[in-house]
């Protein structure tokens, strides 16, 4: 999934809590599924920046010698300006774009 485009805020806000609970009448059930998602794109963004910065180590076998990379350094600097992954999860929450499902129901 592509999270550069998101439209998730960038500092803190406050939400609606009616609109938080609304999907699923329960406060609580929703926290946890926005957490289990914020966990899910948390693993993505990570994954997707280690692939990227191995693009460009250099490695070598001396503890002494230290080498900053500025390609690595720019593309660490780009996933820090991106929304934090808990923002991205509230913000596809409240535009429904989350598919939960209860076991216990079906």
């Amino acid at each position: 999934m592509d999270y550069k485009e998101t439209k998730a805020p960038l500092s803190t806000i406050t939400y609606n809590k009616e609109a938080i609970e609304a999907p699923t009448e329960n406060i609580y059930e929703a926290i946890s599924i926005i957490a289990k998602r914020a966990n899910q794109i948390n693993a993505d963004l990570k994954r997707e920046l280690v692939d990227k910065l191995d693009e460009f180590a250099t490695y070598n076998d001396s503890l002494e010698e230290v080498f900053e990379n500025k390609e690595q350094i720019e593309v660490s600097k780009f996933y820090e300006r991106l929304p934090k992954p808990h923002a991205i999860a509230v913000d596809e929450w409240l535009n429904g774009k989350i598919y939960y499902r209860t076991p216990e129901a079906e």
